[in-house]
């Protein structure tokens, strides 16, 4: 798994923090000092912290589980978007919607309506419409690719959930945690690590130091999804030596049973075949002969 060395971070900038008046006190273990007033990160303990959530995240993907990105800062989403085109995972990059998780059988019948939207345009049934029907469903389509596009192909709740700033998505944080399913979080010095169950402490303000954190992030997604891939050929063939075994040891069966069937019908002919012995004879003619009537005894 790559990893991302203590110069990367540096050069990124993911050591600075917020202003010493905005931090949070429950992040003081990954602090390592103050400076004109701003907090700075320790970032050997944010290597540690990525190192964790890359292994855990590489597991998920393994397991062929779906893992949401969720990132609506104007630094985070373009790179989200980009970094996320490899590992093909869903995101969020616009706004939050509520009960996206936790009321998400509404959320697939909107982006199944949005899907009939799109076939009704492909196949011509849209341009039957009026002017004004037309114009309404085509309003709410743009509406509902707006906000729901990037999760169309999400079919059941996501595994894990990866957000950048929790104090901005705490709307998500919230949502994961009532459904249990473990959180991986960008935290700034002015949130909360201990509400997501993985915390990078990491500024979450810089496009760059974002971007670093992500790449290592998917880099390590990309490879549970490769080993996956490489552990059902694996599978497969190991199935069809299995197969190809049974059948030989089929084969050897019947082949054993038609030599022993031969063998016992060749006998069964050598029997009717073969001359009777004079012992043969004897036994029949002593069968056949007749005994002489028993005088009866005087006294």
């Amino acid at each position: 798994m790559p990893k991302t060395s203590f110069d990367d971070l540096l050069e990124a900038g993911a050591h600075f923090g917020h202003l010493k008046r905005k931090w949070n006190p429950n992040i003081a273990p990954y602090v390592f000092g103050e400076k004109n007033g701003i907090h700075i990160i320790d970032l050997n303990k944010t290597l540690l912290k990525l190192d964790e959530a890359s292994n855990a995240l590489k597991q998920i993907a393994k397991s062929g589980r779906t893992i949401l990105f969720v990132a609506t800062k104007k630094q985070a989403k373009h790179i989200i978007v980009e970094k996320l085109k490899e590992i093909n995972m869903p995101c969020v990059t616009e706004r939050w919607t509520g009960g996206m998780l936790t009321n998400f059988a509404t959320i697939r019948r909107s982006v199944r309506k949005m899907s009939d939207m799109n076939k009704m345009a492909t196949d011509g049934t849209l341009d039957t419409l009026s002017k004004k029907e037309k114009l309404q469903l085509s309003r709410q389509r743009e509406k509902l690719e707006h906000q729901l596009g990037t999760i169309a192909n999400m079919t059941r709740l996501p595994a894990a959930v990866f957000v950048v700033d929790i104090t901005k998505e705490h709307i998500a944080i919230s949502e994961a945690r009532k459904l249990n399913i473990p959180t991986f979080a960008i935290v700034d010095t002015n949130s909360d690590p201990n509400r997501v169950d993985f915390a990078i402490p990491a500024n979450d303000d810089s496009s760059t130091s974002i971007s670093v954190i992500i790449d290592t992030v998917c880099q390590a997604i990309k490879e549970g999804l490769e080993e996956r891939k490489e552990t059902q050929i694996i599978n497969k063939t190991s199935d069809k030596k299995e197969e190809l075994a049974g059948a030989e040891a089929t084969d050897e069966e019947s082949t054993e049973d038609e030599a022993m069937e031969s063998i016992e019908a060749s006998a069964d002919e050598d029997r009717e075949v073969k001359p009777a012995t004079e012992t043969d004879k004897m036994a029949k003619s002593g069968k056949d002969k007749k005994l002489p009537p028993r005088r009866p005894i005087r006294k």
